[in-house]
């Protein structure tokens, strides 16, 4: 999708861990690659080893290699704007969530039209999380509700409302029949997906809950809270053995905290998590004493929306204005995050 390029940018944003900056200089050469949509990102997820899966507002999902940006499918068949994509691990199936109110699954090497169509929810779809064995999908709305369907029939297997539950986000714990849920009513639950009930909700956040990941050892939950002018904007760390307080927060970014993720674990390195904000950064922190490794400002990105952890020292960003991103974590004498690459 385009001719590669490259160019080395001036910029300011080097930062030290505390976030202050550094100084001004040479930043290393940045991969251009052809915009993979026409219009903003607002979703971008990891697929396979050397693949994501992202969505936007151009109404397509597309396919790529993050390390050459070349666009290997593209999928059409949103009638509006797509708000979430995501696959169960090592899968060959994609799932898209839409402001037309449906959720779509494809084929990674089928047609370019959708495989299974998932109709039901009355406003946009916000939340998405397929069972790490692809045969369950559970989504969530605006609507207030949470439905589990059969990937491979369409069927809904299940509805449930609940009064003032907007769904921001779903991600379902590895090995296990439970999906985490945050939502706009400023609460994380847990769902347990075989009847579709929740098992347990967070003590209230002061701040909508727009994000949430968890470990890969099923362990532990983050979540990410709106914010502005430096007020909320945080990520909490949550215990799922011991579910009844937060273990720490995270803060930091300066407008609303739109995106967490674990990065994958490496026992070279101590566990770490990564955020991105409205506020144009995205940070990296140590999980367990909650210091700010790293910190990288994407100038004239616009709001960085959807975070995706590739390995232990690549991050996937999706922005407004340019695209998706290619961070690279690098230890040397001090933790430095750097863009590699755009998309």
């Amino acid at each position: 999708m385009g001719k590669l390029q490259s160019k080395i940018s001036f910029s300011t944003s080097k930062y030290r861990a505390d976030g202050s900056v550094e100084g001004t200089g040479p930043v290393q050469a940045v991969q251009q690659h052809g915009p993979t949509h026409t219009d903003a990102v607002t979703s971008v997820a990891a697929l396979k080893p050397d693949l994501c899966v992202s969505g936007g507002r151009d109404k397509s999902v597309a396919v790529c290699s993050w390390r050459s940006g070349a666009v290997l499918r593209r999928f059409i068949g949103h009638k509006r704007e797509v708000t979430k994509v995501t696959s169960a691990l090592d899968s060959n199936r994609v799932f898209s969530a839409s402001r037309d109110k449906t959720v779509m699954m494809w084929e990674l090497h089928g047609t370019s039209g959708p495989s299974q169509h998932f109709p039901g929810h009355d406003l946009v779809v916000t939340g998405l999380a397929v069972s790490p064995d692809g045969s369950q999908l559970c989504t969530g709305s605006r609507d207030n509700t949470v439905c589990k369907w059969d990937t491979e029939t369409g069927e809904c297997l299940g509805r449930t409302a609940i009064s003032r539950n907007l769904v921001t986000h779903l991600c379902w714990v590895p090995g296990e029949p439970y999906v985490i849920q945050t939502s706009e009513d400023k609460t994380i639950r847990i769902w347990d997906s075989r009847e579709l009930q929740v098992a347990h909700t967070f003590p209230a956040k002061r701040h909508i809950q727009t994000c949430c990941d968890v470990s890969q050892d099923g362990r532990y939950c983050l979540s990410s809270s709106s914010g502005s002018a430096g007020e909320g904007g945080e990520a909490t760390l949550w215990d799922l053995r011991q579910t009844r307080n937060q273990v720490c927060e995270y803060k930091g970014h300066f407008q609303t905290t739109t995106s967490c993720v674990f990065l994958p674990w490496d026992p070279a390195l101590t566990p770490r998590i990564a955020t991105s904000s409205y506020d144009s950064t995205v940070k990296v922190w140590d999980q367990e004493t909650r210091a700010c490794l790293a910190t990288l400002c994407l100038d004239g990105s616009g709001p960085l929306v959807s975070l995706a952890a590739c390995d232990s020292s690549t991050l996937l960003c999706a922005s407004f204005n340019s695209g998706i991103h290619v961070l690279q974590l690098s230890d040397c004498a001090d933790l430095a995050l750097a863009e590699v690459a755009v998309f």
